[in-house]
Protein backbone atom coordinates (compact mmCIF):
# COMPACT_ATOMS: atom_id res chain seq x y z
CA UNK A 1 0.00 0.00 0.00
CA UNK A 2 1.55 3.24 -1.20
CA UNK A 3 0.80 6.47 0.68
CA UNK A 4 0.43 9.62 -1.43
CA UNK A 5 -0.53 13.00 0.05
CA UNK A 6 -0.93 16.09 -2.13
CA UNK A 7 -1.52 19.60 -0.78
CA UNK A 8 -2.88 18.13 2.45
CA UNK A 9 -4.27 20.81 4.78
CA UNK A 10 -5.93 20.67 8.18
CA UNK A 11 -7.13 23.28 10.65
CA UNK A 12 -8.11 22.61 14.25
CA UNK A 13 -11.17 24.54 15.51
CA UNK A 14 -11.94 26.13 12.12
CA UNK A 15 -14.14 29.24 12.02
CA UNK A 16 -13.39 29.99 15.66
CA UNK A 17 -11.06 32.39 17.49
CA UNK A 18 -8.97 29.32 18.40
CA UNK A 19 -8.40 28.18 14.80
CA UNK A 20 -4.94 26.67 14.30
CA UNK A 21 -3.66 25.44 10.94
CA UNK A 22 -1.70 22.25 11.59
CA UNK A 23 -1.04 21.18 7.99
CA UNK A 24 -0.32 23.73 5.27
CA UNK A 25 -0.06 21.84 2.01
CA UNK A 26 1.76 18.61 2.80
CA UNK A 27 3.14 16.69 -0.19
CA UNK A 28 4.66 13.32 0.60
CA UNK A 29 5.01 9.83 -0.87
CA UNK A 30 5.74 6.76 1.27
CA UNK A 31 6.42 3.71 -0.85
CA UNK A 32 5.26 0.23 0.07
CA UNK A 33 8.01 -1.66 1.89
CA UNK A 34 9.75 1.33 3.45
CA UNK A 35 10.82 1.78 7.04
CA UNK A 36 9.98 5.47 7.02
CA UNK A 37 10.79 8.12 9.63
CA UNK A 38 8.90 11.32 10.38
CA UNK A 39 10.82 14.08 12.17
CA UNK A 40 9.66 17.40 13.52
CA UNK A 41 9.46 19.53 16.64
CA UNK A 42 6.27 19.77 18.72
CA UNK A 43 3.58 21.52 16.69
CA UNK A 44 5.21 20.79 13.33
CA UNK A 45 2.20 18.79 12.09
CA UNK A 46 3.75 15.32 12.12
CA UNK A 47 1.22 13.74 14.52
CA UNK A 48 -1.71 15.38 12.72
CA UNK A 49 -0.40 13.94 9.46
CA UNK A 50 -0.06 10.34 10.65
CA UNK A 51 -3.54 10.41 12.21
CA UNK A 52 -4.89 11.12 8.72
CA UNK A 53 -3.43 7.85 7.44
CA UNK A 54 -6.11 5.65 9.02
CA UNK A 55 -8.76 8.38 9.13
CA UNK A 56 -8.56 9.07 12.86
CA UNK A 57 -8.62 12.63 11.52
CA UNK A 58 -10.90 13.00 8.51
CA UNK A 59 -9.60 14.65 5.36
CA UNK A 60 -10.73 18.28 4.94
CA UNK A 61 -8.30 19.67 2.36
CA UNK A 62 -6.07 18.26 -0.36
CA UNK A 63 -5.90 14.60 -1.34
CA UNK A 64 -4.70 11.43 0.36
CA UNK A 65 -4.62 7.87 -0.92
CA UNK A 66 -3.48 4.85 1.04
CA UNK A 67 -3.20 1.94 -1.36
CA UNK A 68 -6.56 1.74 -3.14
CA UNK A 69 -8.31 3.79 -0.46
CA UNK A 70 -9.15 7.38 -1.43
CA UNK A 71 -9.72 9.15 1.87
CA UNK A 72 -11.52 12.04 0.17
CA UNK A 73 -14.26 9.61 -0.90
CA UNK A 74 -17.15 9.62 1.56
CA UNK A 75 -17.83 6.02 0.55
CA UNK A 76 -14.32 4.96 1.57
CA UNK A 77 -14.41 1.80 3.71
CA UNK A 78 -12.82 3.37 6.76
CA UNK A 79 -13.20 0.36 9.08
CA UNK A 80 -11.47 -1.84 6.51
CA UNK A 81 -8.75 0.80 6.09
CA UNK A 82 -8.11 0.87 9.85
CA UNK A 83 -7.63 -2.88 9.94
CA UNK A 84 -4.87 -2.45 7.32
CA UNK A 85 -3.23 0.66 8.82
CA UNK A 86 -2.35 -0.03 12.45
CA UNK A 87 -1.59 2.85 14.80
CA UNK A 88 0.48 2.56 18.00
CA UNK A 89 0.40 5.75 20.05
CA UNK A 90 3.12 7.03 22.36
CA UNK A 91 3.30 5.06 25.64
CA UNK A 92 0.71 2.52 24.38
CA UNK A 93 1.08 0.45 27.55
CA UNK A 94 -0.99 3.10 29.35
CA UNK A 95 -3.94 2.25 27.09
CA UNK A 96 -4.17 -1.39 28.17
CA UNK A 97 -7.37 -2.06 30.08
CA UNK A 98 -8.61 -5.67 29.86
CA UNK A 99 -8.47 -8.27 32.63
CA UNK A 100 -5.97 -10.45 30.81
CA UNK A 101 -3.31 -10.07 28.14
CA UNK A 102 -5.25 -12.37 25.80
CA UNK A 103 -8.44 -10.30 26.08
CA UNK A 104 -6.54 -7.08 25.53
CA UNK A 105 -4.87 -8.31 22.35
CA UNK A 106 -8.17 -9.79 21.14
CA UNK A 107 -10.08 -6.51 21.56
CA UNK A 108 -9.05 -4.98 18.21
CA UNK A 109 -9.60 -8.24 16.39
CA UNK A 110 -13.21 -8.37 17.62
CA UNK A 111 -13.77 -4.84 16.32
CA UNK A 112 -12.42 -5.49 12.84
CA UNK A 113 -13.40 -9.14 12.33
CA UNK A 114 -16.75 -9.54 14.01
CA UNK A 115 -17.55 -12.76 12.13
CA UNK A 116 -14.34 -14.55 13.10
CA UNK A 117 -14.78 -17.72 15.13
CA UNK A 118 -13.48 -17.74 18.71
CA UNK A 119 -10.93 -20.45 17.92
CA UNK A 120 -9.56 -18.46 14.99
CA UNK A 121 -9.32 -15.37 17.19
CA UNK A 122 -7.40 -17.24 19.86
CA UNK A 123 -5.00 -18.62 17.25
CA UNK A 124 -4.42 -15.12 15.83
CA UNK A 125 -3.84 -13.70 19.31
CA UNK A 126 -1.38 -16.48 20.15
CA UNK A 127 0.54 -15.79 16.96
CA UNK A 128 0.63 -12.01 17.58
CA UNK A 129 1.84 -12.44 21.15
CA UNK A 130 4.57 -14.78 19.95
CA UNK A 131 5.53 -12.31 17.23
CA UNK A 132 6.38 -9.68 19.89
CA UNK A 133 8.62 -12.23 21.65
CA UNK A 134 6.36 -13.01 24.60
CA UNK A 135 5.47 -16.53 25.76
CA UNK A 136 1.75 -16.94 25.08
CA UNK A 137 1.17 -19.61 27.72
CA UNK A 138 3.08 -17.61 30.29
CA UNK A 139 1.28 -14.26 29.79
CA UNK A 140 -2.16 -14.97 28.29
CA UNK A 141 -4.03 -15.20 31.62
CA UNK A 142 -2.04 -12.52 33.42
CA UNK A 143 -3.25 -8.99 33.96
CA UNK A 144 -1.27 -6.63 31.72
CA UNK A 145 -0.44 -4.68 34.86
CA UNK A 146 1.50 -7.64 36.27
CA UNK A 147 4.03 -7.30 33.44
CA UNK A 148 7.08 -5.09 33.18
CA UNK A 149 6.88 -1.81 31.26
CA UNK A 150 8.68 -3.29 28.28
CA UNK A 151 6.41 -6.33 28.23
CA UNK A 152 3.31 -4.14 28.42
CA UNK A 153 4.53 -2.17 25.41
CA UNK A 154 4.95 -5.42 23.50
CA UNK A 155 1.39 -6.45 24.45
CA UNK A 156 0.11 -3.11 23.15
CA UNK A 157 1.94 -3.64 19.84
CA UNK A 158 0.54 -7.19 19.63
CA UNK A 159 -2.96 -5.72 20.02
CA UNK A 160 -2.37 -3.65 16.88
CA UNK A 161 -0.54 -6.17 14.68
CA UNK A 162 -3.04 -8.96 15.49
CA UNK A 163 -5.07 -7.82 12.44
CA UNK A 164 -1.89 -8.13 10.33
CA UNK A 165 -1.95 -4.54 9.04
CA UNK A 166 -0.07 -3.78 5.86
CA UNK A 167 1.13 -0.47 7.33
CA UNK A 168 2.22 -0.05 10.95
CA UNK A 169 2.55 3.49 12.34
CA UNK A 170 4.22 4.14 15.68
CA UNK A 171 4.49 7.45 17.54
CA UNK A 172 7.78 7.54 19.48
CA UNK A 173 8.02 3.73 19.76
CA UNK A 174 11.07 3.79 22.05
CA UNK A 175 10.01 6.72 24.27
CA UNK A 176 10.87 6.24 27.94
CA UNK A 177 12.93 3.08 27.45
CA UNK A 178 16.53 2.61 28.54
CA UNK A 179 19.19 2.05 25.83
CA UNK A 180 18.79 -1.74 25.89
CA UNK A 181 14.99 -1.43 25.77
CA UNK A 182 15.25 0.95 22.81
CA UNK A 183 17.52 -1.46 20.95
CA UNK A 184 15.18 -4.38 21.62
CA UNK A 185 12.05 -2.53 20.53
CA UNK A 186 13.68 -1.42 17.26
CA UNK A 187 14.88 -4.98 16.60
CA UNK A 188 11.30 -6.12 17.18
CA UNK A 189 9.96 -3.55 14.71
CA UNK A 190 12.45 -4.69 12.06
CA UNK A 191 11.36 -8.30 12.61
CA UNK A 192 7.70 -7.27 12.25
CA UNK A 193 8.59 -5.23 9.16
CA UNK A 194 10.23 -8.22 7.58
CA UNK A 195 7.38 -10.64 8.17
CA UNK A 196 4.07 -9.08 9.22
CA UNK A 197 3.76 -5.46 8.09
CA UNK A 198 5.01 -4.41 4.66
CA UNK A 199 5.55 -0.79 5.65
CA UNK A 200 6.58 0.71 9.00
CA UNK A 201 6.32 4.44 9.74
CA UNK A 202 7.82 5.83 12.94
CA UNK A 203 7.41 9.33 14.34
CA UNK A 204 10.47 10.18 16.39
CA UNK A 205 12.40 13.09 17.85
CA UNK A 206 15.40 10.76 18.34
CA UNK A 207 17.66 11.47 15.37
CA UNK A 208 19.96 8.55 16.16
CA UNK A 209 16.92 6.28 15.93
CA UNK A 210 16.07 7.69 12.50
CA UNK A 211 19.66 7.43 11.24
CA UNK A 212 20.07 3.84 12.40
CA UNK A 213 16.75 2.41 11.27
CA UNK A 214 14.99 4.26 8.46
CA UNK A 215 15.26 3.82 4.71
CA UNK A 216 13.89 7.35 4.14
CA UNK A 217 12.51 10.15 6.26
CA UNK A 218 10.56 13.40 6.07
CA UNK A 219 11.14 16.53 8.13
CA UNK A 220 8.04 18.49 9.11
CA UNK A 221 8.16 22.16 10.08
CA UNK A 222 5.27 24.58 10.57
CA UNK A 223 2.79 22.25 8.89
CA UNK A 224 4.87 21.47 5.80
CA UNK A 225 7.37 18.87 4.64
CA UNK A 226 10.66 20.73 4.27
CA UNK A 227 12.88 17.71 3.53
CA UNK A 228 12.19 14.19 2.25
CA UNK A 229 15.15 11.93 1.53
CA UNK A 230 17.36 9.20 2.94
CA UNK A 231 18.61 9.87 6.49
CA UNK A 232 22.15 10.14 5.07
CA UNK A 233 21.15 13.02 2.79
CA UNK A 234 18.97 14.72 5.41
CA UNK A 235 21.67 14.71 8.08
CA UNK A 236 24.19 16.18 5.66
CA UNK A 237 22.01 19.31 5.99
CA UNK A 238 22.68 19.60 9.71
CA UNK A 239 22.85 23.41 9.64
CA UNK A 240 19.29 23.57 8.26
CA UNK A 241 18.02 21.07 10.83
CA UNK A 242 19.57 23.03 13.67
CA UNK A 243 18.05 26.25 12.30
CA UNK A 244 14.65 24.53 12.49
CA UNK A 245 15.23 23.82 16.18
CA UNK A 246 15.89 20.12 15.63
CA UNK A 247 18.63 17.90 16.98
CA UNK A 248 21.00 15.83 14.84
CA UNK A 249 22.51 12.37 15.44
CA UNK A 250 25.60 12.01 17.62
CA UNK A 251 27.51 10.89 14.52
CA UNK A 252 26.52 14.10 12.71
CA UNK A 253 27.70 16.16 15.68
CA UNK A 254 31.05 14.35 15.59
CA UNK A 255 31.29 14.85 11.82
CA UNK A 256 30.69 18.60 12.26
CA UNK A 257 33.50 18.88 14.82
CA UNK A 258 35.86 16.92 12.57
CA UNK A 259 34.95 19.10 9.58
CA UNK A 260 35.79 22.22 11.60
CA UNK A 261 39.24 20.69 12.05
CA UNK A 262 39.64 20.03 8.34
CA UNK A 263 38.66 16.35 8.38
CA UNK A 264 35.68 15.31 6.24
CA UNK A 265 34.07 11.87 6.39
CA UNK A 266 31.58 10.57 3.83
CA UNK A 267 29.23 8.65 6.13
CA UNK A 268 25.59 7.59 6.21
CA UNK A 269 25.54 8.62 9.93
CA UNK A 270 24.88 5.14 11.29
CA UNK A 271 27.25 4.30 14.15
CA UNK A 272 28.78 1.30 12.38
CA UNK A 273 29.50 3.23 9.19
CA UNK A 274 30.82 6.30 11.00
CA UNK A 275 33.18 4.24 13.18
CA UNK A 276 34.40 2.18 10.22
CA UNK A 277 35.07 5.29 8.09
CA UNK A 278 36.77 7.11 10.96
CA UNK A 279 39.06 4.13 11.71
CA UNK A 280 39.88 3.72 8.01
CA UNK A 281 40.79 7.40 7.78
CA UNK A 282 42.89 7.23 10.95
CA UNK A 283 44.79 4.15 9.70
CA UNK A 284 45.26 5.76 6.30
CA UNK A 285 46.93 8.72 7.99
CA UNK A 286 49.28 6.44 9.90
CA UNK A 287 47.28 6.29 13.09
CA UNK A 288 47.37 2.50 13.00
CA UNK A 289 51.09 2.68 13.77
CA UNK A 290 50.63 4.91 16.81
CA UNK A 291 51.65 3.45 20.16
Amino acid sequence: MRIVAKDLTYTYNPKSPFASQALKGVDIVIEEGEFFGIIGHTGSGKSTFVQHLNALIKLTGGSLTVGDYDLSDKKCKFLELRSKVGMVFQYPEYQLFAETVEKDVMFGLKNFHKGMAEEEMKAAVKEAIGRVDLDYEDVKDKSPFELSGGQRRRVAIAGVIVTRPEILILDEPAAGLDPLGKKEIMQLLHAIHGSWCKTVVIVSHDMDEIAENCTRAAVFSEGKVVMEDTPAEIFKRSDELISLGLDIPVTAKCARVMKERGIEIDTDFTCDDFIAKTLALWKGQGGGNAQ
